[in-house]
């Protein structure tokens, strides 16, 4: 199947907008979509990682993890961690309201929806991606309202965007 026919189909799927965020001596977070949960019992969820990017080596070599789950306003946080050329390690959360996950010190996002420190337990061959499974060590619903979406290659709602519409 042709890449791009197949990116804009599956781009029919709206999806909730997180970060993941590794720590450690050099702290990297990376905007993703593929998150899902996977188990109650035991509580396991899932992030699919390019292969080629910086966080897929960071998460191989730590051994938590943390999801932030964006609430509808961080669209230009989204962007932020979506970027190749912001700076690298801890740099990349200056200006960024953060706070270290209460179990692993993992960087959450301050006023997400959702919050997960997760341990990982396994990774899957995904092709391009690595499937990475996580145990939660700790869950927390941080917030209510509407939460950032990804469809159709944009984000909803897009707050650069408010009066353009």
């Amino acid at each position: 199947m042709e890449r791009r026919a197949l990116r804009k189909a599956y781009g029919a799927f709206a999806t909730g907008v997180t970060v993941v965020t590794v720590g450690g001596a050099a702290p990297h977070g990376m905007t993703a979509n593929s998150f899902t949960s996977v188990s109650l019992d035991p509580p396991l969820v899932l992030v699919c990682v390019d292969r080629t990017a910086q966080m897929h080596g960071r998460i191989d070599t730590e051994p938590v993890f943390g999801v932030s789950v964006l609430a509808a306003e961080h669209d230009k946080l989204a962007r932020h961690f979506a970027d190749p050329d912001r700076p690298e390690g801890a740099p990349q959360f200056d200006g960024v309201d953060w706070e270290p996950g209460p179990r692993t010190g993992v960087p959450l996002i301050s006023r997400a929806l959702a919050w997960f420190e997760c341990e990982v337990a396994r990774r899957y061959d995904g092709g391009d991606h690595t499937i990475v499974l996580g145990r939660l060590l700790t869950a927390e619903r941080c917030g209510d309202g509407g939460g950032l979406l990804f469809q159709y290659g944009n984000l909803w709602p897009d707050e650069s965007a408010r009066g353009s519409r």
